[in-house]
């Protein structure tokens, strides 16, 4: 749990990082996915550094993802938000609201109720059939970032947004299915495509798009599903008696990660302290 903690720290402060670099680079002229954007992000340092966070806190999710069942770790990363919110006040001098700061709490104590109340992870390896419908699903992450590419700012933030957060529940998933080294296990494609994939889908939504819209779709998209699998076809468990609190805890945890949706790109300030045009626009959106 420690390391699912310091994860979602990691991630929320990458985030930070990651999205004053990419409202930094011009963006592309044509329709559809930016892929050249993530390279023009790179070259920035700020990004680099998230990056690095980023690769940090999948380490640790790895650790979480090997001992802890999948929704607690899925609900662990969707918590990020409140990290990056919290952050984001200090340094960036980004105002709360009082719903937002309840919420930060909320997301607190819906991790604390699946500490308390989530049991060991299943020891099911997975069968044949969902290790090959896993990279299915990696390919239909690409499928959503073809499709959402090509649709409105609105609708398109959202479709990306979901496409980045399966891409992401394909990785937390293919962590748990890991076997040895075997090239010929399609699960190490399906986290290649998948994660590749959701990293260019995310930061085109965020920086094109509504970062609220895309952000509930990725937290929508990297926990339910990860958790329905998880539970349903590798056996993960609660402590006996507590199913019921353990879900209590997750749909708060998880409801308390979407008010924070504006943060999953934290806004820009100048010099002087002012927020950027990215923070008012979303201001003007809402929570």
């Amino acid at each position: 749990m420690i390391c699912a903690l310091a994860s979602s720290v990691c991630f929320g402060a990458a985030s930070v990082l990651e999205a004053m670099a990419a409202r930094a680079v011009t963006p592309g002229t044509g329709g559809g996915v930016d892929v050249a954007l993530l390279w023009r992000a790179l070259r920035q340092w700020r990004y680099a550094a998230g990056l690095g966070l980023d690769g940090l806190g999948f380490v640790l999710q790895v650790v979480a993802l090997r001992t802890l069942p999948i929704y607690v770790v899925g609900a662990a990363t969707a918590g990020s938000l409140a990290v990056t919110a919290v952050i984001a006040s200090r340094l960036l001098r980004v105002r709360l609201s009082r719903t937002e700061w309840t919420a930060v709490a909320v997301v607190c104590a819906g991790l604390a109720l699946l500490a308390l109340t989530s049991g060991k992870e299943g020891h099911r390896d997975g069968s044949d059939a969902l290790r090959w419908a896993l990279l299915a699903a990696s390919f239909g992450v690409l499928l959503l970032g073809v499709v959402g590419g090509r649709l409105a700012d609105r609708p398109r933030a959202l479709v990306l947004g979901l496409g980045a957060g399966f891409g992401f529940g394909v990785v937390e998933v293919a962590v748990r299915l890991f076997d040895g080294v075997d090239f010929t296990d399609p699960v190490w494609y399906a986290l290649l495509i998948g994660g590749g994939a959701a990293f260019v889908l995310l930061t085109s939504a965020l920086q094109r798009g509504s970062v609220t819209t895309a952000t509930a779709g990725t937290v929508l998209g990297e926990t339910i599903g990860p958790a329905v699998v998880g539970v349903v076809w590798l056996g993960d468990t609660t402590r006996e008696g507590l199913g019921w609190l353990a879900f209590v805890g997750f749909a708060v945890a998880v409801a308390g990660s979407l008010t924070l949706a504006r943060f999953g790109e934290a806004p820009v300030v100048d010099p002087e302290g002012d927020l950027g045009d990215a923070a008012v626009t979303e201001a003007k959106e809402g929570p």
